[in-house]
């Protein structure tokens, strides 16, 4: 199995103040590396990146491609997580299209000119839209539902054009539905389970868009974040695209039974109506891909999962 082992090497980190980026931030860092932290802090907070970490930030975005060339000649590898969420780019698809789209493409260009050892180009499940064979698999042919998922995808594709071209080495994770603890219910555009414990922490009726009975493959992000360095270290990245996620399909009525039942609190759950984006009736990935290849598998059951995130949430009090 690769050690995760960044001694003497600089990780940039697009989007490290975010969710998954503040994590891998403290992954890499714990593990001897120094990171370089771009972010414009858009829907970011550096109040993610954990006290006494030593990093390098710089308040900007992946669409200057002049700043993402400079940073990126200082780095040994890339880790780009920078985008504009589902959220946003359903509501400003121009924006979606310059930052997800645009700042792909910038750090691609600069990585011709910068030779990093390598580059992980984070992606979404999204672009699998409604599959016809379920778990997923990678070689599935995309439907794109969303401005996010469109973007996504051209960003893929971008990555396998310059690595077939310009022998850029770069790999794609597609994550599905991380949670865990830095997933701040404050903010507007985080995942739902968040929002669930909070609402039940304080005895209101979580909202749920639909029936419930839609399901997700939920990802710890402890495990999100193994996978993705170990995509980082390994050549056998390069050029491949990897699913991220637990192998398992749970409904939004069954998460919310298990964090009634973590909580202690009896729940009755609100219906509203289903949001735009909200266009995915089933989701549950294949990893065998990522498991043969990187030696990687999700290590934190669901249950457990939950626990954490839940007793994270009640440190925000």
């Amino acid at each position: 199995m690769i050690k995760i082992d960044f001694t003497g090497k600089t990780v940039l980190v697009t989007g490290g103040a975010g969710f998954i980026g503040s994590n891998i931030v403290g992954r890499v860092t714990r593990s001897g590396g120094k990171v370089i932290v771009l972010d414009d802090l858009f829907t970011g907070d550096l109040k993610n990146i954990d006290t006494g970490i030593p990093y390098e930030f710089i308040e900007g975005t992946v669409t200057d491609y002049e700043l993402v060339r400079g940073l990126m000649a200082r780095s040994d590898y890339v880790c780009h997580l920078a985008a504009r969420n589902i959220i946003i780019s359903t509501k400003n698809p121009l924006e979606d299209y310059r930052t997800n789209i645009g700042g792909t493409l910038n750090i691609l260009l600069a990585a011709r000119e910068t030779k990093p050892t390598r580059i992980v180009y984070s992606s979404s499940a999204s672009i699998y839209g409604n599959p016809r064979i379920l778990p997923i698999v990678e070689d599935e042919t995309p439907v794109t539902f969303s401005p996010y998922s469109v973007s996504k995808l051209a960003g893929e594709n971008y990555c396998y054009a310059f690595f077939e071209t310009y022998f850029v080495p770069v790999g794609v994770v597609r994550y599905s539905n991380i949670y865990g603890p830095k997933q701040n219910p404050a903010n507007p555009y985080c995942g739902v389970i968040s929002k669930f414990i909070e609402s039940i922490e304080k005895g209101e009726s979580p909202q749920i868009h639909g029936d419930g009975h839609q399901t997700r493959d939920f990802t710890y992000i402890d495990d999100a974040v193994e996978g993705t360095l170990l995509a980082l270290l390994s050549p056998r990245a390069d050029g491949m695209v990897f699913n991220i996620g637990s192998g398992s399909e749970t409904s939004i009525l069954d998460i919310v039974a298990i964090l009634s039942d973590i909580c202690g609190k009896e729940v009755n759950c609100e219906h509203i109506d289903r949001r735009d984006i909200d266009n995915i009736r089933r989701r549950v990935l294949n990893i065998e891909r990522t498991r043969t290849r990187l030696r990687w598998q999700p290590q934190v059951t669901l249950r457990e999962g939950l626990r954490r995130t839940v007793e994270w949430c009640r440190t925000l009090k």
